[in-house]
């Protein structure tokens, strides 16, 4: 007999093209409608990933720092002009189709990064890194074109410092755009800005999407085929695309042990069952999402923290795992956590991590967690999928009282995040995968 996991995959490929939302319990639920187009969305390490990955999943440690490294990276790259982007740490894949005939990719999916790219062919071992997939052959796509070098496309990565100048072609006469991405976590890359026809769904083909033809990669890699981004600067997927789907896209993350969510383009034509908060751009960042937080809650008591601790607001990231809130509020959860979770063994650690040992407990029984944000938007994480990750609280300290922090994926679990783009808001919808 197939197992849950097996059924509930099955059944996404099925009904993906409808839009349809699957339950934990396996039911199809009719989603809102759209304009627009949506593709199923799975952890690499999930059980529906296309090519499972064959390396373990970050120990909580691991995860707490590499999504400190990411916090920084970003924070520094506001500061200073956009020098460098983020690490590639999110986990969470989409299957696209690139080229005519379109060819699958495996893609990362960041809301920190906006210059979407995969590896292309030809490149050997030596200047690629070795993925599952067979690299993108441009050559063998009718719709393939580079972007010329003076173009208002390729002068629009100079003002975000993603060019690298132009490149001839081995005749000599004819220059290329030439980009390059240097992330937080080591990896850089660089290779021809282009342009080609994305196959969304079904359909659903986006003519002329611009994006990086990869040909030299150094550093640590995420075993994806390149990186979809989702910010908002303009080589981003959302507003290269907002001519046809307005510039709103949502997605909702899966827990990493079941099921498969979704990312779409477009806002639903109701969305009376979303809960929105105003969201900003993040200082002259271009890229990051802001939002304000106002309060948090465990095991349905609210804590007392002054609202002003939460000034520096959080950056909605769904490429970093953990959340980061300020040195009160994320002393104030952890003590109320701890308390609602005295049954249980903690694990001691020299960073004062809040992590267990549920070893020998058949049933454990984890607090609610809520996150209040400006006007009165009261989102219940999922419990525990939203809540622990490894067995340890899934936040971290940003900083002093009034520091930006950061909205990580743990958090987002189960949730549709809905970004609204003519809004100018943050949308939530509980159980939407």
């Amino acid at each position: 007999m197939a197992s849950p996991h097996l059924f509930l995959c099955i059944l996404l490929v099925v009904f993906g093209s409808y839009l349809s939302t699957i339950s934990a319990a396996g039911d199809v639920t009719p989603r809102p409608n759209r304009a627009g187009a949506a593709v199923p969305l799975v952890h690499r390490h999930g059980p529906c990933a296309k090519s499972p990955s064959t390396d373990k999943p970050s120990s909580f440690a691991e995860a707490l720092h590499r999504s400190r490294v990411r916090a920084d990276y970003i924070m520094s790259r506001a500061l200073r002009g956009r020098g460098t982007t983020t690490t590639m740490e999110g986990k969470y894949v989409v299957t696209l189709g690139l080229g005519t005939p379109a060819v699958e990719q495996v893609l990362l999916m960041d809301t920190g990064s906006d210059l979407s790219w995969v590896q292309c062919a030809p490149c050997n071992s030596t200047d690629c890194y070795p993925q599952k997939d067979p690299l993108f052959d441009p050559r063998k796509s009718s719709t393939y074109a580079p972007i010329p070098c003076g173009s208002n496309v390729c002068k629009s990565l100079q003002s975000n410092h993603l060019n690298n100048g132009c490149s001839m072609n081995g005749n000599g006469t004819q220059s290329q755009c030439g980009y390059r991405v240097e992330y937080g976590g080591g990896l850089k890359t660089r290779g021809v800005y282009s342009n080609e026809a994305l196959t969304l769904a079904p359909g659903e083909v986006v003519k002329d999407f611009h994006f990086g033809c990869a040909y030299k990669q150094r550093g640590a890699d995420d075993k994806s085929d390149g990186l979809l981004g989702l910010g908002g600067a303009p080589q981003s997927l959302p507003v290269q695309t907002s001519a046809l789907y307005g510039g709103s896209f949502s997605y909702c993350l899966p827990p990493v042990s079941s099921g498969t969510g979704f990312l779409a383009l477009g806002a639903p034509s109701n969305t009376s069952d979303f809960s929105f908060t105003p969201m900003t751009d993040f200082m002259d960042d271009g890229t990051s999402y802001l939002v304000k937080l106002t309060g948090i809650s465990v095991g349905g008591k609210q804590l007392r923290i002054p609202r002003k601790v939460f000034e520096g607001g959080l950056i909605v990231d769904c490429g970093n795992i953990i959340s980061h809130l300020p040195s009160t509020p994320y002393a104030k959860l952890r003590s109320a956590f701890r308390a609602a979770m005295a049954a249980y063994p903690l694990i001691p650690s020299d960073d004062d991590d809040t992590c267990y040992n549920f070893t020998g407990y058949s049933d454990v029984t984890v607090p609610k967690v809520a996150l209040t944000f400006t006007g009165g938007v009261t989102v219940d994480l999922d419990v525990p999928n939203g809540v622990l990750l490894d067995g340890c609280l899934a936040f971290t300290e940003s900083g002093s009282d009034g520091y930006v922090g950061f909205l990580g994926n743990v958090q987002m679990r189960t949730l549709e995040m809905l970004y609204d783009a003519r809004g100018g808001g943050l949308g939530f919808r509980a159980g939407a995968c």
